[in-house]
């Protein structure tokens, strides 16, 4: 299962660099952005969609047709277009979901947008939302996109990646702390 991973996202990290390197020369990366989030959409909806992606049974230019059709509906910019039209032909389409998501990566970067996983005790007020993304945009400079997460085992307080930084404030890491400290001390 790993290698196959591996596999899937050595491909879609070919595809996702020609097609970022194309979308971005041609100035249209706000609608590759608006894309990207459609087909993500589709294919955590559609068991379909998934299907077709995934299976052998269908015929390349079958998929590539029935790809090309929901391009179409979908309104997705050309260069995506083609890329689904060229995977299909080529029995790649199964690289889909992690092209989606490297394409995301990539996107974020050029826009300078920073991913924030935050994992808290409890589910955030959207005040605590907006006060926890402009600490953390503050410490690294860029815009921040939280993921949040609640882990009741963390007793009260969060915890925060932004790339590699790691910031604990959460009540569990301070107890650990205190543990510590009493078994250095006694």
């Amino acid at each position: 299962m790993a290698e196959e991973a591996s596999l899937s996202a050595g491909i879609a990290s070919r595809f996702a660099t020609a097609l970022f390197e194309l979308v971005r020369d041609s100035g249209s990366v706000d609608q590759l952005e608006v894309d990207v989030a459609a087909l993500r959409k589709a294919l955590a909806e559609s068991a379909d969609l998934s299907a077709l992606i995934k299976s052998p049974a269908f015929d390349r230019v079958e998929v590539a047709g029935a790809m090309a059709r929901i391009a179409r509906r979908m309104e997705l910019g050309r260069y995506l277009a083609n890329t689904l039209g060229l995977m299909a032909m080529k029995r790649r389409l199964f690289a889909l979901p992690w092209l989606l998501d490297q394409l995301a990566t990539m996107i974020d970067n050029y826009n300078g947008v920073v991913p924030a996983e935050v994992v808290s005790a409890r589910p955030l007020t959207d005040a605590e939302v907006e006060n926890v993304t402009k600490v953390l945009q503050s410490k690294v400079d860029q815009r921040i996109i939280l993921e949040l997460t609640v882990d009741p085992d963390l007793i009260g307080g969060l915890k925060a990646r932004v790339g590699s930084r790691m910031i604990d404030d959460s009540m569990q890491s301070k107890l650990q702390r205190l543990k510590k400290t009493m078994q250095e001390v006694g």
